[in-house]
């Protein structure tokens, strides 16, 4: 009968320290890094000081994961059913922000395999780019599409009022639908239109409300909207 076998085993000696060191600080300088890119870049309300030191941190962890699972494929299954049981249940803001986490991780998988030029020229390459973009406002589209809301009594036709408010203010504009609210006393209209150069939100509101006895109109702007 053989004797079973506990003796302890370490494997850390595969790596040495300066692989640490380097892979733990690289990763840390080139997440920073893109973490400093995403604050200079961000335009909404919706920056989070916690999303951005969590990619410094995602950068370091992918490294050391890396340096962890190195060639060995029985590491790497293991690996992919241990992440597999996680479930992350906040919601992403916004699309960029899935672009950055999936930087990061590449960064981080780069610096962890040891190809660290390549880490280093694709992260300053990418935040480079991200900045021109930014800079510059690449692909933006200069169409100022908006949603008009406005309600009218129900015992008269006004929608000829309201097309002549909107025929006046915007260059295009379409009936997206028509809703009886308030128990059938209001009408509630609602347009997608382009709002002519030199026409503003307000000027439309300002026009409808002359024409519907005082009821609300609404212009949904995008990100902020003007309701009076």
């Amino acid at each position: 009968m053989t004797p079973m076998d506990f003796s302890f085993q370490d494997l850390s000696g595969t790596f040495s320290v300066a692989d640490i060191a380097i892979a733990m600080a690289l990763s840390f300088v080139l997440s920073a890094m893109i973490g400093w890119v995403y604050r200079a870049t961000h335009r909404n309300v919706s920056y989070s000081q916690s999303y951005v030191q969590t990619l410094v941190v995602l950068g370091m962890l992918i490294s050391l994961i890396m340096l962890v699972v190195g060639s060995n494929i029985a590491r790497a299954f293991a690996l992919v059913g241990a992440l597999s049981v996680v479930r992350f249940r906040n919601a992403i803001k916004e699309t960029r922000d899935v672009g950055f986490i999936f930087l990061v991780m590449g960064v981080g998988m780069a610096v962890g395999t040891r190809f660290y030029l390549l880490a280093v020229v694709a992260a300053v390459a990418i935040s480079l780019i991200v900045m021109l973009m930014s800079r510059f406002n690449w692909f933006a589209l200069n169409v100022r599409r908006q949603v008009v809301k406005v309600q009218v009594p129900s015992d008269d036709d006004y929608t000829p009022a309201v097309q002549d408010v909107l025929v006046r203010h915007t260059d295009e504009f379409e009936l997206v639908s028509m809703e009886s609210i308030r128990a059938g006393a209001l009408l509630e209209l609602m347009y997608t239109v382009k709002i002519k150069k030199g026409s503003e939100p307000a000027d439309v509101i300002a026009a409808l409300r002359e024409r519907n006895h005082g009821q609300s109109a609404t212009v949904l702007t995008g990100y902020d909207q003007t309701d009076l």
